[in-house]
């Protein structure tokens, strides 16, 4: 089967004093999600629809949904390691604006809340239950960036990290196979983006 990550399109920035942030999309994340929503419905035939319960994954995948007339499955599995934060931060504000502290991620240190490992291991556990659901078609799921990231060192057998820059709306696709075999055929398409 085919198996399609999408990531979500640019949040909202949110800073909160308890709860989780979980954004929205922003205005120009609503953009994304529609032209990865349309891109998708013209060019991809797609069987099953599933996304992170995260508000701004979730967002992202409705435009396509009502484009395809196909309900999304909600798959807790697939939320991002950072779900519980009271902060969020696009990454290319925090880097412009706290250098320092893009710099610690950027350097593996994710905060107290990121077991990368329990982190893949959940993700995993999540997508190859969509995949045993979807043997022999397609799958889509929109999801997050860390979520592709551990799922792409999952399938080259690599220790889990973060060392990829996915892009938001980016696609991703992996072949899986009844054997167990995961493939990595493309990471990170975005000319959908651009058109």
């Amino acid at each position: 089967m085919e198996l399609i990550l999408v990531r979500h399109g640019l949040p909202e920035r949110v800073e909160r004093e308890d709860g989780a942030a979980d954004p929205a999309l922003s205005a120009t994340g609503q953009q994304h999600a529609k032209a990865v929503g349309q891109w998708l419905a013209a060019n991809e035939q797609i069987d099953a629809v599933y996304a992170s319960p995260m508000r701004r994954a979730h967002q992202t995948a409705m435009p396509y949904s009502e484009l395809a007339e196909k309900p999304v499955t909600l798959v807790d599995e697939v939320a991002e390691f950072d779900r519980n934060s009271r902060n969020y931060i696009p990454v290319e504000q925090l880097k412009k604006e706290n250098y320092a502290a893009w710099q610690r991620m950027a350097n593996g240190n994710y905060g107290k809340q990121a077991d990368l490992g329990k982190f893949r291991d959940t993700v995993v556990k999540g997508l190859e239950s969509i995949i045993d659901q979807n043997r022999g078609k397609r799958a889509v799921v929109f999801c997050h960036g860390g979520v592709v990231n551990v799922w792409t060192t999952h399938c080259l057998g690599l220790e889990p990290q973060l060392f990829a820059d996915v892009r938001y709306c980016s696609i991703s696709r992996f072949l899986c196979a009844s054997t167990g075999q995961r493939n990595l055929h493309s990471l990170n398409e975005t000319q959908h983006l651009s058109l």
